[in-house]
């Protein structure tokens, strides 16, 4: 497999996983803007997997629809941060995963859409930056919020971001295929993009007055197709119509 068929995987694999996982809150989130905001939200990141996952399928040349890639893979071939397949908790623990990939995602897509050599590449990540920048506003606003409302949303957002913390890690790991990336001018060096998360994201938790977790300790895997449990109950239930029916037309 090419290192960019890896990349535009890994991109469509992370926007798939927490789109579904953010959908889960659709008819169940606190408050009915919410609802809304959540549903729009996840809406954002399956359209964005459209458009990785079918640059994939039409790279690898074996005549993978995004459907396909989407639908029809087992959970080792999948290849997002095992930040996004976490079990979405409560409403706190939901809010500060998606600040916390969201800070990441936008600085990805803005350095793909103004450097990235690869043309498709590039085209893809200025469509999706518009999408990202709101959604990272957004999740900060509420982290933000929450952190700095009351002493019971204070705790809880502290206990979210202590919960998540070790998760972070993995997306600021390089490995062979992230270096030939970088060489050739596609994609940044994951270790480059972190001075630049972790002064977004602190200056918002400084905000927040949330304390920032001490452990340097990197859950990984994810990656490289290794998922914890999650990520198999997810594709159960988000893969069983199109396995279950792979003729049927909608």
């Amino acid at each position: 497999m090419s290192a960019l068929v890896e990349f535009a995987l890994r991109m469509g694999d992370n926007t798939l996983i927490l789109g579904h996982r953010v959908s889960e809150w659709c008819g169940h989130a606190p408050v009915l803007e919410e609802d809304i905001a959540l549903a729009n939200t996840a809406l954002d990141l399956i359209g964005q997997t459209q458009m990785w996952l079918g640059l994939a399928g039409e790279i690898e040349g074996e005549g993978r629809t995004a459907d396909d890639l989407a639908y029809r893979r087992d959970a080792f071939d999948f290849r997002n941060v095992l930040l996004v397949e976490r079990p979405n908790g409560d409403f706190g623990q939901t809010l500060m995963r998606q600040f916390l990939f969201d800070a990441w995602h936008h600085l990805m897509l803005k350095w793909l859409s103004e450097n990235s050599t690869e043309g498709r590449v590039a085209e893809i990540a200025r469509k999706a930056e518009r999408e990202a920048a709101y959604h990272l506003e957004r999740s900060s606003d509420l982290v933000i919020r929450l952190g700095d409302g009351t002493d019971e949303s204070h705790r809880r957002m502290q206990d979210a971001l202590g919960h998540h913390w070790t998760y972070t890690g993995e997306m600021f790991v390089a490995d062979a295929v992230d270096d030939e990336l970088a060489e050739a001018g596609i994609a940044p060096d994951p270790a480059a993009m972190k001075p630049g998360w972790d002064a977004l994201v602190g200056e918002v938790l400084a905000e927040a007055t949330l304390a920032i977790p001490e452990s340097d300790f990197v859950h990984k895997g994810g990656r490289k197709g290794q998922h914890t449990e999650h990520l198999g109950h997810i594709l159960a239930a988000m893969q069983f119509l199109p396995r279950a029916y792979p003729d049927a037309s909608w």
